[in-house]
């Protein structure tokens, strides 16, 4: 039985940062910034515990659709108490031999072109704490991108107001990005599980390493780059994350209207349309949040029966990447131009070729993992070279389109009919104008 280290990493990280969210807000408090400790508190305490409550617990207990009982476990459980009982299931379970096992069968990843499928016995502690894994998971992402990464912005963006980084502000940066990162990781992971459902996936450490590296440069530079625009263009900076958020939240809905399916009601049997509906909004607002910091490795498809889209569409997430860096870039020049005189310290140059090649830095190592660390790589119809390629081909068939019509158009405009052409207007216009000055004289 795998040892459950990720729900012991998610209640290290959200003990962590839950503390020291506290303890700065506490140090806000002393110091009479209201607005910096009321903000801070509330990104710790309400906002992702109330959807980590809302997506997790629930569906772990087995009570969709009981509210009496979800108030109930809403009020005795805590990150804590289930971590206790996860490892309490995992430690019984080496001792005592279960009676009744469940069979799972699972594909292996091809080898020389053979799939074999193999028979796996899951006992019923085995079973517990996969649900107790896939539910620390859920609220990983979801405290990692509606709680820490607003609360990794607010900090940065007070250091920058206040030109001082104090040691306690550091140490809470740190683990608000180690805390978006481990979520965005465990999303990767989710979505390619959830995609590849049928396979026994064994994923690698060198995959987790790219995963890591490939989403701390993203989230880093885009944080960074979201904070100091924000500190020359306060106003404009809520113009920008409410396009990308609005933008990213109705996506999802736009393509389910356009596919013309019907309306999901296999979410659960108890609720009402309201209430699929209610969840079905909270599901694309957790994916324009995540889609405002980084790329999202989970697709929503609303017309699909898992509500996960199980393609891999590169040529999405190339447009995605591409629209993205030229945002960066963007918002980087205008922090440029309206810079404060407090960056005259600050060697800006440098500040903004390092953020665009540290984003670089993150697309590289996502290139590595999925052209050589996926798990699943064997089962892609085509590599995301491949696509990078079909792109590159596209746009340089543009380009030279454009240039042969130019061509074109200029022998055309060098042909000897053209400029005999050109020369009897000029002979008109010559006349006309003789004409007229002739005219103009003799009134005179």
């Amino acid at each position: 039985m795998k040892f459950p280290g990720s729900v012991l990493v998610s209640l290290v990280l959200f003990m962590s940062e839950t503390a020291a969210a506290l303890c700065l807000s506490a140090g806000y408090h002393d110091a009479g910034d209201r607005i910096w400790h009321t903000l801070t508190l509330i990104f710790a305490l309400i906002l992702f515990r109330l959807f980590s409550f809302l997506y997790s617990w629930a569906d772990v207990l087995g009570v969709q659709g009981s509210w009496e009982t979800f108030h109930i476990s809403l009020l005795l459980y805590s990150f804590a108490c289930r971590c206790v009982e996860v490892f309490c299931i995992y430690f019984r379970a080496e001792r005592h031999e279960e009676p009744y096992v469940s069979i799972t069968k699972k594909r292996q990843m091809p080898k020389d072109g053979y799939s074999e499928e193999i028979e796996k016995e899951v006992g019923q502690a085995e079973g517990k704490l996969r649900t107790h894994r896939s539910a620390f998971s859920r609220a990983s992402v979801i405290q990692a991108f509606l709680g820490s990464a607003p609360q990794l912005t607010l900090q940065l963006y007070i250091c920058v107001l206040q030109q001082e980084v104090t040691v306690a502000r550091s140490i809470f940066m740190v683990l608000s990005l180690l805390s978006i990162v481990y979520g965005a990781l465990r999303c990767n992971i989710l979505a390619i599980k959830i995609k590849y459902d049928d396979y026994d996936i064994h994923v690698k450490p060198a995959a987790y390493l790219c995963i890591f590296m490939w989403r701390s440069f993203e989230i880093a530079t885009r944080v960074t780059v979201l904070v100091l625009f924000g500190s020359v263009l306060p106003i404009w900076v809520f113009v920008i994350v409410l396009l990308n958020f609005l933008g990213f939240f109705f996506y999802p809905w736009i393509l389910f209207w356009l596919s013309k399916s019907p309306f999901p009601e296999n979410i659960e049997k108890e609720l009402s349309r309201l209430g699929t509906t209610i969840v079905l909004c909270l599901l694309t607002f957790l994916y324009a949040g995540i889609n405002m910091f980084c790329w999202s490795a989970a697709q929503v498809e609303l017309s699909d029966p898992d509500l996960i889209s199980k393609s891999q569409n590169w040529y999405r997430m190339t447009v995605y990447y591409i629209v993205r860096l030229m945002e960066n870039a963007f918002l980087l020049l205008m922090w440029y131009i309206y810079r404060t005189d407090f960056y005259l310290y600050v060697c800006a140059p440098m500040l903004f070729l390092q953020l665009l090649i540290g984003y670089c830095m993150g697309i590289f190592f996502m290139l590595v993992f999925y052209q050589f660390c996926h798990p699943c790589k064997k089962l892609f119809s085509s590599s995301i070279t491949e696509a990078l390629l079909s792109c590159f081909k596209i746009l340089y068939f543009i380009c030279q389109h454009d240039k042969s019509t130019l061509l074109k158009s200029k022998v055309v405009m060098k042909s000897p009919e053209n400029t005999d052409g050109a020369q009897d207007s000029s002979k008109t216009i010559d006349s006309q104008n003789r004409s007229i000055h002739q005219s103009v004289s003799s009134n005179a």
